[in-house]
């Protein structure tokens, strides 16, 4: 990797899964990698295993061969406990359905996962604020999910992803359920985000516009990836 202190890297990565006494290959030795503060866009179809991609990256799910580095660490050969010490405290998750928790607050739903990884609520919920302002929904904070716009639940999903300041940011189609102004608006956000923080983003998306608006691209096909664009 070119920046061994920080990023997110992955190397000759295969998950295969066991379908009616079948092994379907969705992973292939992929291998890629996201430096910090830049903006990796994952294309590919429907089915190409993007998600799977991203959940193996983001230590979810075990792969069957090969290995994800965070920050340089090798993560793959890691206990499940360190795993999830890991998965809690260096990558932060956005998906297309942003899977707030619908009794809480905005600033609940941001706070929650800071106390978990052990931060005292007073800190979490200052931290918690800065960031809901950073995403522009500062004055919905005592909102739930429900009085929410999509693009408002969508800014709350980012701002709680970025709560215990991860290094590796992992996003599965995270404008994909917005319409097409909201999702600009959402995409300058994150990308402003992402520069300040200096954050590893790896991004799955179908909008290709946004696609190119990122540093680089990459498709994922058949279970192989390839770059694409410029």
């Amino acid at each position: 990797m070119s920046d061994a202190s920080g990023g997110l890297e992955v190397r000759g990565l295969s998950k295969i899964f066991k379908q009616g006494g079948k092994e379907l290959e969705i992973l292939k030795g992929v291998s890629l990698e996201v430096r910090p503060g830049e903006m990796v866009a994952l294309v590919g179809p429907s089915g190409a295993g993007k998600s799977t991609l991203l959940q193996c990256a983001g230590l979810l799910e075990q792969a069957s061969g090969g290995e994800v580095l965070i920050n340089g660490t090798t993560a793959t050969k890691m206990g499940d406990d360190a795993r999830t010490a890991m998965r809690r405290g260096a990558i932060g998750f956005i998906y297309q359905f942003h899977h707030l928790l619908p009794e809480f607050s905005a600033l609940e739903n941001v706070i929650i996962p800071q106390m978990i990884a052990g931060v005292p609520r007073r800190k979490a919920k200052t931290r918690s604020m800065d960031l809901l302002t950073a995403v522009g929904v500062k004055h919905r904070a005592s909102h739930r999910p429900a009085r929410l716009s999509g693009g408002e639940q969508q800014r709350v999903a980012i701002a709680r992803a970025l709560a215990n300041r991860p290094s590796i940011l992992l996003a599965d189609e995270p404008t994909g359920n917005l319409d097409p102004d909201t999702s600009e608006g959402v995409f300058d956000m994150l990308t402003l985000l992402v520069r300040e923080t200096k954050v590893a983003a790896l991004i799955a998306t179908h909008n290709l516009a946004l696609a190119d608006r990122m540093d680089r691209g990459l498709r994922l096909d058949h279970g192989g990836i390839e770059a694409f664009g410029t």
